[in-house]
């Protein structure tokens, strides 16, 4: 893994990405293995869009096979939306950071991030 190094860097992407969650762990944005990149999340907002029921969320970095959890299974109520990063967090080459719904169809993503190479 060799990310740059961020103080001598040639360019920075702004992204967004959005996801519908469902209840396998799916990632939002992922670095890929040799990306010469590292990635840079700024901000992941999760809204319930059931107007009825609440729904539980799990967020991971999942880096060499294993998924170390940010959020593990907290509550979305209906209709509301939770701001799941207080601090930027960055993702090296090969790490992907997940999402995982206790329903499908409830929950949608939005993830504010750059590509820093």
């Amino acid at each position: 893994m060799a990310a740059p190094n961020i103080v001598n860097v040639a360019t920075i992407t702004g992204k967004t990405a959005v996801q519908a969650i469902g209840t396998s762990a799916t990632a939002i944005v992922s670095n890929g293995a040799g990306s010469n990149k590292v990635l840079k999340v700024n901000a992941l907002y999760v809204s319930n869009v059931d107007g009825t029921n609440n729904a539980d969320l799990t967020v991971d970095v999942f880096r060499s096979g294993t998924a170390y959890r940010i959020a593990y299974t907290v509550v979305v109520p209906a209709d509301a939306t939770l701001d799941v990063l207080s601090k930027a967090i960055y993702l090296e080459e090969g790490d992907s950071l997940r999402l995982t719904a206790s329903a499908s169809g409830d929950l949608e993503a939005v993830c504010s991030y750059e590509e820093i190479s």
